[in-house]
């Protein structure tokens, strides 16, 4: 693990992507914190912080896009699978580099509210929290693009797809607002998503039967409860969407107050995500 960490970490710098995540982030905190903290006086510098959160949408993409999707195009992921280590490994490998390289952008971040104690006071407890935060959603962005780039052998597409992946999450909240709250809408929109996951057992497996089955139960399922408990679901679809948030989620940082809730969520996020990677791995190492 520690040499596929090393090898990425070399290749991220090698071609650039790793430099140009960290520029794009110092450069938009630079001026959102130029802006509402030297220019607009505002005294609190995580609120500077959290205007930068769009670049992610951005930076992620060109960070991840070459991670596994470059492998596939130059034909080197056959190495790959046949190392004698665990795809487990091999991936966490990728992940911690593409991790260091943010966590390098936000130790860099750090900084900022400590030469700003110099000039008044700052809540260091409160300002390290939203930084904690602003890191762990990095991570969790990662991961996604990670796993959207094991999906493919093309970086272009990696970095597309990974983009309109992180666009659907950002605007996931106004999404929920369109939705109308009637019962029978929340129904149509659940069997859309199990039709979905059907599609994505197809994808994983190759077969159709164990992909309709997990599509059919999942949308039979949803008409049988709706049978039973209509009055559930009027409003039941938007609410579970703007649960999902993994933006807004940080919000009450933003309030002063440590949402321990998120702290988890953002990690069960990350976990998922690498966990969906290394089995899409696994999956191609065996075909």
């Amino acid at each position: 693990m520690f040499n596929q960490y090393v090898k990425e970490l070399k290749s991220s710098f090698h071609n650039m992507t790793a430099a140009l995540y960290i520029s794009l982030i110092l450069v938009f905190t630079g001026i959102f914190t130029t802006v509402y903290n030297l220019m607009g006086r505002y005294p609190t510098f995580e609120y500077a912080l959290f205007q930068t959160i769009l670049i992610f949408l951005i930076a992620v993409p060109v960070l991840t896009m070459r991670s596994f999707a470059d492998e596939k195009a130059l034909k080197t992921d056959t190495l790959l699978y046949s190392l004698p280590v665990g795809m487990t490994k091999i991936v966490m490998g990728k992940f911690l580099a593409l991790v260091s390289i943010n966590a390098i952008s936000v130790l860099i971040v750090s900084l900022y509210p400590i030469v700003f104690s110099f000039y008044g006071k700052i809540n260091f407890l409160m300002t390290y929290s939203n930084i904690l935060a602003y890191f762990l959603l990095g991570c969790a962005l990662i991961s996604i693009g990670m796993f959207i780039s094991s999906l493919t052998e093309s970086v272009v597409l990696s970095a597309v797809s990974t983009l309109g992946a992180l666009l659907l999450v950002y605007f996931v909240d106004v999404i929920a607002l369109l939705i109308p709250g009637d019962p029978w809408m929340s129904l149509i929109c659940f069997i859309v998503v199990a039709l979905a996951l059907g599609a994505l057992v197809y994808v994983y497996m190759k077969s159709i039967i164990i992909a309709s089955s997990v599509g059919g139960v999942l949308a039979v399922g949803a008409v049988v409860f709706y049978v039973l408990k209509k009055d559930l679901f009027a409003g039941l679809f938007p609410s579970m969407l703007e649960k999902l948030d993994i933006f807004g989620i940080l919000n009450n940082f933003l309030m002063g107050i440590f949402d321990l809730p998120a702290i988890v969520y953002l990690v069960s996020v990350t976990v998922l995500f690498v966990f969906m990677t290394v089995r899409s791995m696994e999956k191609k190492r065996w075909s």
